[in-house]
């Protein structure tokens, strides 16, 4: 099969042989060819292996590939490819600078939908993205999810980007059995002879299906092999954890006592350590990873018999056994109020935990459920299920991103987006489903035609786009930071309105928990009497609080993490859930607060993202920030006046270990403000320019992630800001610039400078910004005749600016312009597009410091006009201004020989 030995040392013959890879037609299509792939197969059917021989063959055929695997279980996904042949497995975080430089260094990235989502919006800027050779999807089914759109986003962004940069890039999808494969399969490009669905009895070990209440269902069914039992919520893991050890407590452990303490050792749950003594042990999502390590561990060598897991976990655990028991098949959802059915998807990944290859000829599952319920499972379970997409009820943020991007910058662009989705795929295949009114063309382009309008009519009334002449479209502020901070658009209209130049802290609290990211935070039965408890400790008092409100829970919770206050393991990870959103929120108000030039609400905002990385609010001592200090430790340091941080850096270190037994790290932050004028900036007419500076440094901090020195005092690293902004008008003007931790309190820091504007000169002004790095500029600035720059008793001068430099000598040569801002009722020559010997330009009317199209000299409209160029030489002699009639029009462009 393989004929690279170092490929069968990883992977051994004997684990391929009861999976369907062992199939020759699987196995060809996956490692003997480089077409996309599409394999359907229940689980436990070893799709995980398919994806591993696509990855060797990549690695064998191109050693500098880079794959990247879509999955929504990280922590199994990166443990299963940590150690592929010492290549750098990484896994991303959801930050997106750290994410990528992992994207950069890593031959293997391992991510969930939304986080390559995220990263992938912006592809035409990121060459590591277009860099991907294989793209694998695992769980493909979970595209009729809750969550499916954004899978099926992503893999139409990957076909759309091969399809943009004319080279392959292989997509291998794993999925379970689909009653429409074939739809699925060709909407992601897989041939007839690489599309594999099997039928959901094609087992690696066959299994025996119970639907019914059973008694003493381990007993009977698996009295000495594995059983995994899951149940529908944490609180039900412990009691049924407790209750079910029989009279005879050791029956379930397999180990001695002596062999299992030093496990027991290194769990904190009491209740833990009590039921894995009886061989029971269970998993929910408040265990830390310590415990549901040693868990897994115990339960896959042997040592325990029984398992009880959370429904939630189904996802997460890497644990199979003899026997699975499904307790009931429905929870309950805080967010309707009610108890509803388990997703089939979910009951599929319980089922397909009975799956031991190497050790049993049978695996075996016992479902209890109601007997209206036992034909629908028995149905699902024996038969492929079908999958539709969900797209049309999210489409608004993911057009939102795409008109950022300018992937679509009008009507038809967004129609033109829509055929590369698995929804066009099916509209026509199910058109009652997606309440289409007929098959034909005509219907199907009259539907997308409405869907595009509604959605884009949505952003527009959010204030996140701008739609013109009923056709094109363009991104406004609100949208760009929507989509920079990957958040919902309604998010971002709820900042808009609410945020104001009073904002305080605990106004942009109750902001950020009205987000529409916390609409899905669970609220379990009976736990409005905690909550109602939490609502009288925190600082922030709630106005009539509806304790079953998601969003009051967040507000309530945020409060509780800023105050450290204990918590249950429920709502510990409901917390966690709420923090891992809440700084990218914070953020977006920063950005949005900013824009309207608020200052004060915007320096609360950034305090505000300090408080919750550190977990503490402004009123807090500094000194709380430092690890293992706790509040002894704060009043040690108080009594020897000490206050901040600075304070302990200058304390000796016996003075130190006086405090705190711990070594203390904290990183120093140098920062210096240097102005360099690079020329005279002089207005010669009084005009009113409104100007803003504004810096942002948001970097991932973490104590547990931070760089170490064995010197103390070196110096780790240095980072250079620049900041280009437009003069203001003519004065003496006052400035105040600000540095702002989005971690640290206590170490923010302020500089005052002044900048001297002054009448000009006779040879004119202009103010220009830096371009981008190697491009090049070019302004002319001319007199009356040429008009080019509306600046009267001038002749024609032509500045270059290469690499943000303005060069001293001025040239008569025609160069690329870039981001420049020019007088008001200004002309400029700007490139729009050529071949190699000739050029398209227009000329541009300027209104005021913005470049943009606005009126000409006279006050009439500026007609944009498109001319050709042909280039004889490379010295331009003469370009000359002729006004006809009421319009702005550039004809003549005079070259002279070289």
């Amino acid at each position: 099969m393989l004929s690279n030995d170092g490929f069968l040392c990883v992977f051994p013959l004997c684990s391929c042989l009861s999976c369907v890879v062992s199939i020759p037609p699987v196995f060809n299509a996956v490692y003997n060819s480089d077409d996309n792939v599409f394999v359907g197969a229940p689980t436990g059917s070893g799709k995980t292996i398919c994806a591993e021989f696509a990855i060797l063959r990549m690695l064998l055929h191109n050693a500098e590939g880079r794959c990247v695997y879509i999955t929504p279980m990280e922590a199994l996904a990166e443990q299963k490819f940590q150690d592929i042949l010492n290549k750098k497995v990484v896994l991303l975080t959801g930050e997106t600078s750290t994410d990528l430089k992992l994207l950069g260094k890593g031959d293997i990235i391992v991510s969930t939908p939304d986080k390559w989502d995220i990263l992938s919006r912006r592809w035409k800027q990121r060459k590591n993205v277009q860099n991907v050779s294989l793209f694998i999807v695992d769980e493909t089914h979970l595209i009729g999810g809750e969550n499916g759109p954004v899978l099926e986003v992503i893999c139409s962004r990957m076909r759309y980007i091969s399809s943009q940069i004319e080279r392959p890039i292989r997509i291998v999808a794993l999925s379970s059995s689909l009653s429409n494969a074939k739809d699925v399969a060709h909407w992601l490009g897989c041939n007839t002879t690489a599309t594999f669905n099997f039928h959901p009895n094609v087992r690696p070990v066959p299994l025996e299906l119970h639907i019914q209440p059973v008694y003493h269902a381990i007993m009977k069914h698996s009295p000495s092999k594995p059983a995994v039992v899951f149940v529908p919520s944490r609180r039900q893991t412990r009691l049924t954890a407790i209750d079910i050890p029989p009279s005879a407590p050791l029956t379930f452990l397999h180990c001695t006592e002596k062999d299992l303490a030093p496990f027991l050792a290194k769990i904190n749950d009491a209740t833990l350590k009590e039921t894995l003594a009886n061989g029971v042990g269970y998993l929910h999502e408040g265990l830390s990873a310590t415990e549901r390590r040693i868990v897994e561990q115990l339960f896959n060598s042997g040592a325990v018999q029984v398992v009880v897991s959370s429904r939630s976990l189904c996802w997460g655990i890497n644990i199979s056994a003899h026997l699975v028991i499904v307790m009931d098949t429905q929870y309950y959802n805080g967010k309707i109020h009610a108890y509803v059915d388990y997703p089939i998807y979910d009951v599929l990944q319980m089922v397909g935990k009975a799956n031991r290859p190497m050790l049993d000829d049978e695996g075996r599952c016992v479902i209890m459920c109601q007997g209206s319920k036992k034909d629908f499972f028995k149905k699902f379970l024996y038969e492929p299920l079908p999958v539709e997409s969900h797209l049309d009820h999210c489409l608004h943020d993911h057009f939102n991103a795409e008109i950022v991007t300018k992937t679509v910058e009008n009507k038809q662009d967004a129609v033109d987006y829509l055929t590369w989705t698995f929804l066009y795929r099916r509209m026509t295949q199910n058109p009652n489903y997606y309440n289409l009114q007929g098959m034909s063309h005509r219907h199907l382009s009259d539907h997308l035609s409405e869907l595009v309008e509604h959605t884009l009519h949505d952003l527009e009334q959010s204030k996140c786009i701008s739609i013109e002449d009923e056709m094109d479209v363009a991104p406004l502020n609100l949208g760009m930071i929507a989509a920079y901070y990957y958040i919902n658009y309604t998010t971002i209209e709820l900042f808009s309105m609410s945020l104001n130049a009073k904002t305080k802290i605990r106004g942009l609290i109750e902001i950020i928990s009205n987000a529409a990211e916390y609409n899905n935070i669970p609220i379990r039965h009976h736990e409005d009497s905690l909550l109602r408890q939490l609502a009288q400790k925190v600082p922030h008092k709630l106005n009539n609080p509806k304790f079953n409100d998601p969003h009051v829970k967040t507000n309530l919770l945020l409060q509780s993490h800023l105050s450290r206050m204990q918590l249950s393991a429920e709502l510990q990870s409901d917390t966690e859930e709420i923090l891992s959103k809440a700084v990218r929120l914070i953020q977006a108000c920063v950005d949005v607060l900013s824009s309207n030039g608020w200052l004060s609400p915007a320096l609360a905002a950034m305090e505000l993202a300090q408080m919750v990385t550190q977990a503490m609010w402004s009123k807090d001592s500094y000194l709380k920030q430092l690890p293992f200090f706790t509040s002894e430790h704060i009043k040690r340091c108080q009594d020897k006046g000490v206050e901040s941080i600075f304070d302990i850096m200058e304390m000796g270190r016996r003075e130190r270990l006086c405090c705190s037994s711990q070594t203390l790290r904290w990183p120093t932050w140098l920062a210096s403000l240097t102005a360099t004028p690079t020329s005279s900036c002089r207005t010669r007419w009084p005009r009113r320019i409104t100007s803003r500076v504004a810096v942002q440094c948001w970097s991932r901090f973490s104590w547990r992630e931070r760089r170490r020195s064995p010197d103390p005092s070196s110096h780790l690293s240095s980072h250079r800001v620049k900041l280009d902004f437009v003069a203001p008008a003519m004065g003496v003007h006052n400035y105040t610039l600000y540095f702002m931790s989005d971690a640290y309190m206590g170490c923010d820091q302020e500089y005052k400078f002044s900048a001297d504007v002054k009448e000009a000169d006779s040879e004119g002004d202009i103010f220009w910004l830096k371009p981008p790095d190697g491009d090049v500029s070019v302004v002319a600035a001319g007199g009356e005749e040429s008009r080019l720059l509306g600046v009267p008793g001038h002749t024609v001068d032509v500045l270059v600016v290469s690499s943000g430099h303005l060069s001293s000598e001025r040239e008569h040569g025609l160069l690329w312009v870039s981001r420049l801002v020019f007088h008001e009722h200004s002309h400029c020559i700007v490139p729009a597009g050529g071949g190699q010997r000739a050029y398209s330009f227009q000329i541009l009317t300027v209104r005021s410091s913005l470049q943009e199209a606005s009126r000409s000299p006279d006050g009439s409209n500026a007609k944009l006009q498109t001319v050709e160029m042909h280039v004889v030489a490379s010295k331009l002699a003469e370009a000359r201004y002729f006004p006809q009639g009421d319009q702005a029009t550039f004809l003549t462009v005079r070259w002279c020989p070289s």
